[in-house]
């Protein structure tokens, strides 16, 4: 633990007057993460990590606050029949596409056929939505009525994510998708111009219902994978803002740079195959929650952007649960003794599906060191980062863990869906009782008590069985000129911030 503890560099959010917003200025954005296509539906954008240009262009019928609760957005309001089979809404009005066409109740029912045809080309967030519709039924030009397969209380989050964001009727003639579609939204800004994993250059539009005037007159997404490059575009003048990596904070704020650490409904985790022989022992699992020294290890590779976590939720969620932190306290005495109890006298080997980057190279070396004090000899299986689906595949699949950097969703049911229900694990649910409480979940509406209960036993559930194994918390950390960007708060629901109302001070480029 001495080498982490050397590594320890503490960093807190720089502070500074904003200037004045310059409604004439572009905000210029060099992010981690690119954009393949502009296409919502497409599967490369169901990445939490890959949405920023995509709310920038294309609004949602629902949106959700800074918190991850459901606000208007295309549709003003909404309601649920008795048992949860209808969702009707009704549409802003006034609101238009960035052609001029009205975002009315046909051009709603014609993207939700388009999903329909699409199926399970889309990625799995815009197909979780559509698949859940039965029909959909035109009530007048503002009115939509979306008849639901079977009751679900999930639709006002899938409609504030890609399977609710819209696109103009006419790019969608002639069965366009992917890279063929021409993007055109309803979202604050409309696209000039895109460049295939390299750029993003929008306009603001001026039509767009929301009205505000300190919005920038454009907004330019840029890809850089490399995280210098990110921060050496700020200090040439080339961008006004980035995504840094958390390494580079104390290197930031020494240049005088402002730096913002906004935490998120994301975290480093890793999934845990509980169809293989001694992941699916609980002791074994248990063993690995006491053995992982969080706060050595966030404090050290964290660089003050992460907070040592045993669950999905920043504590600035709501659904956050302080308790759940004190369940499995760093002790690897207990975690040795936990190893023997599940059969292995002698120690434990598994093996460690491990993404080929210097970041998780990183973090995998320090838990590798922490875990072979408690017996859990690992071993890593060095893959390239577009295999991670060798994990997931179907048993037995590849790797006794994997880790992986988890994004927010829209729906916290959703979180658990994914992360640990038969949804998407092939190997299915470690006990049934999560799989019954998905179930019960989604069929109850956000409105409903009952729901955050459920929601509650499935965080309790999830940490009894270890259905999963959090490290620390991930933070989005920018850097910009003192003053140059406000109104960039955090976005819980997703990967990526919003930033359809982030401001450029005057005075900055």
């Amino acid at each position: 633990m001495t080498v982490l503890a050397a590594m320890v560099m503490l960093a807190a959010p720089a502070v500074a007057a904003d200037r004045q917003p310059d409604p004439n200025a572009t905000l210029i954005y060099f992010d981690a993460v690119s954009n393949q296509t502009l296409d919502p539906r497409e599967p490369q954008n169901n990445s939490s990590f890959a949405q920023g240009a995509l709310m920038a262009v294309f609004d949602s019928l629902i949106r959700l606050d800074a918190s991850g609760v459901p606000k208007p957005g295309l549709a003003e309001e909404w309601s649920y029949n008795a048992d949860l089979t209808e969702f009707s809404f009704t549409l802003r009005a006034g609101a238009t596409f960035h052609d001029g066409t009205p975002v009315d109740a046909k051009a709603v029912a014609l993207n939700f056929e388009r999903s329909t045809a699409l199926g399970s080309r889309m990625g799995n967030s815009a197909f979780e939505t559509v698949s859940q519709i039965a029909s959909v039924d035109i009530l007048d030009d503002r009115r939509v009525r979306l008849k639901l397969k079977a009751p679900s209380g999930q639709m006002p989050y899938l409609l504030a994510g890609q399977g609710g964001m819209m696109i103009a009727p006419a790019s969608l003639a002639d069965n366009a998708f992917g890279g063929a579609l021409k993007p055109v939204g309803a979202g604050p800004y409309r696209v000039k111009s895109f460049d295939s994993n390299v750029q993003t250059i929008t306009v603001r539009y001026d039509g767009y219902w929301e009205k505000s005037t300190a919005r920038p007159a454009g907004f330019e997404h840029h890809f850089a994978a490399d995280a210098r490059a990110r921060l050496n575009a700020v200090r040439s003048g080339q961008a006004n803002l980035a995504l840094i990596e958390p390494r580079q904070i104390a290197e930031a704020k020494a240049a005088g740079f402002a730096v913002q650490i906004n935490e998120k409904n994301s975290t480093w985790e890793l999934g845990v195959n509980t169809s293989h022989e001694a992941t699916g022992k609980l002791k074994i699992r248990q063993a690995m929650m006491h053995a992982i020294d969080r706060h050595a290890l966030s404090d050290a590779l964290g660089f003050g952007a992460s907070q040592p976590s045993t669950q999905y939720f920043a504590s600035s969620s709501p659904w956050y649960r302080p308790d759940l932190e004190t369940r499995y306290p760093y002790d690897v005495a207990k975690a040795k003794q936990l190893v023997k109890e599940a059969g292995y006298p002698n120690g434990v080997d598994i093996s460690w599906l491990l993404l080929n980057t210097n970041e998780y190279k990183l973090i995998g070396e320090a838990m590798q060191s922490m875990l072979a004090e408690a017996g859990i000899r690992v071993k890593f299986d060095v893959v390239d980062v577009s295999q991670y689906t060798l994990f997931r595949r179907p048993a037995p699949g590849r790797g006794d863990v994997l880790m992986v950097r988890w994004g927010g969703r829209a729906d916290p049911l959703q979180i658990y869906q994914l992360g640990i229900g038969s949804t998407d694990l092939p190997w299915g649910a470690v006990v049934p009782e999560i799989d019954q409480l998905i179930d019960r979940a989604r069929a109850l509406p956000p409105s409903d008590p009952k729901r955050a209960a459920v929601l509650q036993r499935l965080a309790d559930v999830s940490s009894e069985q270890v259905a999963h194994i959090t490290l620390m918390t991930r933070s989005n950390v920018y850097a910009y000129k003192p003053g140059c960007i406000a109104n960039l708060p955090p976005y819980l629901s997703t990967g990526n911030d919003r930033i359809n109302d982030t401001t450029v001070g005057m005075g900055c480029k």
